[in-house]
C-alpha cells in the first residue's frame, strides 16, 4: 500500500474512473482487486462464500469468470467474503454487477459487529455488466463481511471484477494535492527585462490575488442589503451567491397574479456590482410543503397554465443574467408536479426553461447523492437516470445540464463522496456542490465542514461550491458561517483559512529574478495583481495577470510572460 524507498515515500495512485454504461464484459478490477482475494473468480470459490440462504455458482462464459447467487428469499441472500478493516484507513470499494432479469438496484455492503456499511449501489441489468462505485471508513478495526443484496428477490445477482482499496489519510491528502496542482492551478515564468531586453536579475516579483478563478461562495437572504458590515463580509470572500428563498415561488407571487421581484432585482444589482455571480434558486421546487398556499386547490390546465406562467415569467425576467438555474428542485425526492400533471412533469419544465433561455445551465438540484448511501431514492444511479431523461429534449439545439449537488452532510463518508463524484463525472458534466454544510455537534462541526470542502475542491470536475448558510438573523438552516457582529464561528474560521491555502483573500507571492530574469510561480486560476520592481533603478512595473483553466489540454509547460522594467 505504501512503500517507503529511503527517506521517500510512494503512494498508489487514486484511480478516478468510472464506468457508466453497462457493457458486454467487465472492466479489470480497480487496484488489481486491492485487499479482495479472487477478485476476479479466476480461482473458483477461493476467497468467497454464500451469505444468507443463497445457492451460489461459479460459472464462466468464454474468458470470463464470476459468481452467481441464485434462488434468493431474503434481499440479502447473496455472496459474500470476509475483509479485515482497519479504522484509521479510507477505504475505495468498486465491483461490477449483472442479475438474471430486467433491471435491479443493488447494493453493496459491509457487516461489522452487528453494524451494516452501505457502501454504494448501482442499478444493475440483465445481459451486460454495470459498475458498482463507492466507499467507507469504519469507527473501529475488526472483520467484516462483504455481500451484495437486492429487494428483488427474483433476480439472480452475477458479481465480478471486485475490488476494495485501503488508503492512509496521508495518501488521500495526497491525492487531493495532485488533483488541486492539475486542476487549480497553472504555472507561470515571469521574465523582467530592461529597455534593451537584456534580463534583469534580482528584480523583486510581487503577486496578489484580486480574484479566485474557481467559483466559491455563500447562499444569501435579503437581509444582508443595507448591511455594510455584512456586505462587506461576504464580498470581501466569495465570488457566486444563492439566493435562499428570493427567486421562489412562494416569494414572488404570494397572490395569485400579483408578482412582486422587487426584493430578488435588488439583491441582483448590489452582487452585480460587486462582481458576484448569482445562481438562480429555484424556478419550481416539487416538495409539497412549499408551494404557494393558492397553489395547492389548483388541478388539470388551470394548474399547468400557472405553472407555464411562473416558468416563462422568472426565467425570461433573468435571461443572461444568472450563473444557472435549479429547474425543478429536489424532484427525486418529492412529485408535486408529477402527481398533478403526470410523470413528465419535470421534463415538460425543463424543456420550456430550455426553450425560453437556451443558453442558461440547467441543474438538477438534489440532496443526499453525496451525503447518504442509504437513500435509495437519489443515488448517483438514480441521479443518472434522471440525467438521461433530460438530455434527451432537444427543443432549440441540445439543452445544456448541469449536475447540483445539495450536500448537506451530518457525518461525511469521504470515500463515498469521492467515489460518487467519479460516476457522476463520467458523464462529462459540470458538478457544483450547491448547498454545503454539516449538521453535527460543536466538537466536531468545523472539522467535518473542512473535510468537505477539501474533497469538492480537489475533485476535477467539481466546478463550482456554494456554501448553505453564512449568516441568519433568525439563525441559519444547519450551520453559520458567522455572528451577528461578523466574527467568525468556527466554521467562518475553516472558510477563510481555505481561502488563504487556494490563493483567496488577496494571498501574495513574492520572489526575486534569477540570473537570466526569470522567475517561476505555480498560482491558483485567478485574476491577480503583478508588480516587478528594479533593483538598481527603483523603477518598477504593474501589470494584471490572468490565469485560467484549460479543460481540453493539460497544461505541461509554464505560461510565460515577458515585461520590460
Amino acid at each position: 500500500m505504501t512503500t517507503i524507498l529511503g527517506c521517500e515515500e510512494t503512494f498508489v495512485p487514486y484511480d478516478y474512473s468510472a464506468t457508466i454504461e453497462c457493457l458486454e464484459n467487465p472492466y479489470k478490477p480497480q487496484y488489481n482487486g486491492g485487499i479482495i482475494v479472487n477478485p476476479e473468480l479466476q480461482n473458483g470459490s477461493q476467497g468467497w462464500s454464500k451469505f444468507g440462504n443463497a445457492k451460489v455458482e461459479f460459472r464462466e462464459f468464454g474468458d470470463n469468470h464470476y459468481v452467481v447467487a441464485r434462488q434468493r428469499n431474503q434481499s440479502f441472500d447473496s455472496v459474500s467474503q470476509t475483509v479485515y478493516l482497519e479504522k484509521e484507513l479510507l477505504y475505495t470499494f468498486s465491483a461490477w454487477l449483472q442479475v438474471s432479469e430486467g433491471k435491479a438496484p443493488v447494493r453493496a455492503i459491509f457487516k461489522k459487529n452487528g453494524e451494516y456499511k452501505n457502501a454504494g449501489s448501482v442499478v444493475a441489468e440483465s445481459k451486460c455488466w454495470s459498475m458498482l462505485k463507492g466507499g467507507l471508513t469504519v469507527d473501529e478495526s475488526g472483520p467484516a463481511e462483504l455481500y451484495f443484496e437486492s429487494d428483488d428477490t427474483m433476480v439472480e445477482i452475477w458479481v465480478d471484477s471486485v475490488s476494495l482499496q485501503p488508503f492512509t489519510q496521508k495518501e488521500w491528502n495526497f491525492h487531493q494535492e495532485q488533483s488541486i496542482y492539475k486542476a487549480r492551478k497553472g504555472a507561470v515564468r515571469i521574465r523582467a527585462v530592461n529597455r534593451e531586453g537584456e534580463p534583469i536579475p534580482n528584480a523583486t516579483i510581487s503577486i496578489q490575488q484580486k480574484r479566485l478563478g474557481f467559483p466559491f461562495g455563500c447562499e444569501v437572504e435579503k437581509n444582508i442589503l443595507g448591511n455594510q458590515a455584512y456586505e462587506n463580509w461576504f464580498t470581501q470572500r466569495f465570488t457566486v451567491t444563492t439566493f435562499a428563498n428570493e427567486m421562489k415561488w412562494y416569494s414572488t407571487e404570494v397572490v395569485r397574479g400579483k408578482e412582486d421581484y422587487s426584493t430578488a432585482d435588488a439583491m441582483l444589482r448590489f452582487f452585480k456590482q460587486h462582481g458576484v455571480a448569482v445562481r438562480g434558486h429555484n424556478v419550481l421546487w416539487d416538495d409539497p410543503k412549499y408551494q404557494p398556499g393558492w397553489v395547492n386547490s389548483l388541478s388539470g390546465n388551470d394548474l399547468y397554465n400557472a405553472v407555464k406562467r411562473r416558468v416563462f415569467s422568472v426565467v425570461s425576467r433573468y435571461k443572461g443574467q444568472l450563473a444557472g438555474w435549479d429547474v425543478v428542485n429536489e424532484n427525486l425526492h418529492f412529485s408535486f408536479f408529477e402527481n398533478k400533471m403526470g410523470t413528465k412533469a419535470s421534463y415538460d419544465i425543463y424543456e420550456i426553461t430550455h426553450a425560453i433561455d437556451p443558453r442558461a445551465t440547467l441543474f438538477i438540484n438534489e440532496l443526499n447523492t453525496l451525503e447518504e448511501p442509504r437513500d435509495p431514492v437519489s443515488t448517483p444511479a438514480r441521479y443518472l437516470q434522471m440525467l438521461k431523461e433530460l438530455q434527451s429534449i432537444r427543443i432549440s439545439g441540445y439543452i445544456r445540464l448541469a449536475i447540483g449537488l445539495e450536500s448537506h452532510f451530518k457525518t461525511p463518508n469521504i470515500p463515498y463522496m469521492r467515489s460518487a463524484l467519479d460516476i457522476l463525472a463520467a458523464t462529462g458534466l459540470p458538478i457544483w456542490l450547491t448547498e454545503i454544510d454539516v449538521e453535527a455537534p460543536p466538537s466536531v462541526q468545523a472539522k467535518y465542514f473542512e473535510q468537505v470542502l477539501r474533497e469538492g475542491h480537489a475533485h476535477p470536475q467539481v466546478k463550482g461550491m456554494v456554501v448553505w448558510g453564512g449568516y441568519s438573523p433568525s439563525g441559519c438552516y444547519r450551520m453559520c458561517l458567522t455572528d451577528g457582529n461578523f466574527r467568525n464561528l468556527p466554521t467562518g474560521d475553516v472558510v477563510d483559512m481555505l481561502l488563504r491555502e487556494w490563493g483567496g483573500l488577496r494571498s501574495q507571492t513574492t520572489g526575486v529574478t534569477d540570473a537570466n530574469g526569470f522567475y517561476e510561480a505555480s498560482l491558483f486560476h485567478g485574476d491577480y495583481d503583478l508588480n516587478i520592481s528594479h533593483p538598481l533603478t527603483n523603477s518598477s512595473v504593474s501589470q494584471c495577470l490572468k490565469l485560467i483553466s484549460d479543460d481540453s489540454s493539460s497544461q505541461t509547460q509554464p505560461s510565460l510572460f515577458v515585461f520590460r522594467v
